[in-house]
Order: structure tokens, then sequence, then C-alpha cells
């Protein structure tokens, strides 16, 4: 499990980082607001750690930036006490808010329980039907049913295994886990290829493409990967 580890005490850092590491946490190291969103964006982690005082971007602002293309799972560590002051982080798209000081074990603790939760969400999906295709997320694979398409302008065939390249597992990933969701083109281009590629359309077109002509029973005339003009992308199973 990858952690972005946000904040600017560097004793707090070094202290957190070497507790983390030695239960087995890859971590890497943000000491300042503008840093954290580029990390978050481009080091693909599985939780953040954040303070808020940061400096350059404050902490809000960072989890605002990260709710905007992203779900991962983020913890405040704060030295703000205030009960206002955690009502806006929660409600700006923090996950939980643990108060500074706080005791090792607790936090812990917390990051266990937001790995769980996680881990409970990936297995719900784990297993999803595309018509005649069934998806192992876990896995990683994708075998078709008794029904071939490949005389239908289809890729594949009855029992076929079909392969995709990380990126197409990525995207796809996100529609399996948003069925019947208009998911916008912002936010598809923000969880797979990053905030500072929000405009670059023509990637998320190729994509869509690709899982159409992999995944359809007749890419050109989709069932499963349906466009909303002007807005994005519905998945329907």
């Amino acid at each position: 499990m990858r952690i972005l580890l946000a904040d600017d005490d560097d004793q707090l850092q070094r202290a957190l980082r070497i507790t983390l590491a030695a239960r087995g946490y890859e971590i890497v190291a943000a000491h300042d607001g503008a840093e954290a969103i580029y990390l978050a964006a481009n080091a693909h982690p599985d939780l953040i750690l954040l303070d808020l005082g940061m400096p350059k971007v404050d902490g809000l602002d960072v989890i605002r930036a990260v709710r905007g293309w992203s779900r991962v799972p983020i913890i405040v560590l704060s030295g703000r006490a205030d009960s206002a002051e955690k009502v806006d982080a929660l409600d700006a798209g923090a996950d939980d808010y643990v108060t500074k000081p706080f005791a090792m074990d607790e936090l812990l603790a917390r990051i266990r329980a937001r790995a769980r939760a996680v881990a409970d969400e990936t297995t719900e999906a784990a297993t999803v039907a595309i018509g005649d295709l069934t998806v192992d997320l876990a896995a990683k694979t994708i075998r078709g049913g008794a029904a071939g398409a490949a005389g239908a302008g289809g890729a594949r065939g009855a029992g076929a295994s079909v392969r995709l390249t990380p990126t197409e597992w990525r995207l796809l990933e996100l529609f399996l886990k948003n069925p019947g969701r208009l998911l916008t083109r912002q936010m598809l281009l923000g969880e797979v290829w990053g905030p500072f590629h929000a405009n670059d359309a023509g990637y998320l077109r190729l994509y869509v493409a690709q899982l159409r002509r992999k995944l359809e029973p007749v890419p050109a005339a989709p069932r499963h990967f349906i466009t909303e003009a002007g807005m994005g992308y519905r998945f329907e199973p």
C-alpha cells in the first residue's frame, strides 16, 4: 500500500515514515500543498495523510483539488482541534480527521480501517458481467461467454480471453465501479492520466474506442460504453 504523507513538520514526517515503512507501507512525501497535489496526481497513492496547515497551498485546498479527480482516501492530520475546522475538512472530501498530537496506534488503526473499506469495495465489484463477458477485476482477466462477436465486428469469440493494456484496465475499472453513472470527461481524464491532462480529450476518445473494439459486441453501435454528448460517458452493464 502506497501512502502519500503530506506534512511540513520534518520531525513528525521522519517519525511517521520510519513507523509506516516498518509496517510494510510504501511512503512518498510532500512538504507543501503544491507538492502534495502533484504527487497525488502522479504517484498514484492508495491513501493520503494530510496536514491542513502547509505552505504554498492550504490543506483544505489540497483536498478540494484532489477530489476534483480522485476518490483516494484522505486522512487529515492536524493541530486544528476546532470542530468547525473538522467539519470544513470532512465537507471538502476528507474521509477521517486525526488531531495532533495523536497516538501512533490510533493512526495505524485508522489507516487499516480505510484500507479495509477500500478492499471491501473492490471485493464487492470483483467480478462484473459486460454482456457475455466476465471481468475479474482482482485477477485482471476477461473471458468471453457462449456467444462470439467476431462476425459482428467485435474482437472476441466464444470462451476467448481479452487482453487490455494497464491504461485500459484503469479506465475500465472506473466504468465498472460506477455502473449507470455519468462520468465526466474531466473526472475520467483526472483519474486515469492526472489533473494536468484535463483537456486531453483525445486520449479519452482513443481509449474508449479501444475498449469498445475489445469489449462491445458491435463496436460501431455500443451498448455498454455510452457517449453522453458534451458531457462524458456512461457504463451500462
